[in-house]
């Protein structure tokens, strides 16, 4: 696993945001079932892909060359995790989901943060949600990110969000 030390203002020791990999697919998997609960509710629809992707898709994003899994673990559990896709100029930022219980303390903003430096070269982000997730929607915009259009999903709409990359902003992050 590989440690980078992000710090934000949310904390006074920030946590280490730590390399995932197959070795943490179980504990990954697990996490993001408790995580979407509340996504899945606030949309009526427990399809949700993150619901009901299995153990054996997991490892095999993971063993994708071009995903880059991070997360933030706690005593020796894992509380936050994210993924991110290097596309091109871009990164797709995907699964960011924190422990039902340490949601609202600045993990996701943390890893927000740290997204947004991990790939040098990348001039973008791009992230989505749904329409009545409303807590991400403020998070996203409050650090910058600018819905960017939107697309059907069932009953609702998912919400894209884009934000550029800009050298000094990845200095900052990181």
């Amino acid at each position: 696993m590989n440690s980078t030390r992000t710090s934000a203002p949310e904390y006074e020791h920030a946590p280490t945001i730590i390399g995932l990999g197959l070795q943490d697919a179980g504990e990954i998997l697990t996490l993001q079932r408790a995580a979407y609960i509340t996504e899945a509710t606030a949309h009526s629809d427990f399809g949700l892909p993150p619901l009901t992707q299995t153990l054996v898709e997991l490892q095999e994003e993971l063993s994708d060359p071009a995903v880059t899994a991070r997360g933030i673990s706690e005593r020796g559990r894992l509380i936050a995790a994210m993924r991110l896709r290097h596309k091109g100029d871009a990164v797709e930022l995907g699964r960011l989901i924190v422990a039902p219980d340490r949601q609202g303390q600045g993990l996701g903003t943390l890893l927000l943060r740290h997204a947004e430096a991990v790939f040098p070269d990348a001039r973008e982000i791009r992230l989505f949600t749904g329409e009545h997730s409303a807590a991400n929607i403020r998070l996203y915009e409050r650090l910058g990110y600018r819905e960017a259009g939107r697309t059907t999903a069932g009953s609702y709409q998912l919400v894209h969000f884009t934000k550029p990359l800009t050298r000094a902003g990845r200095r900052r992050a990181s």
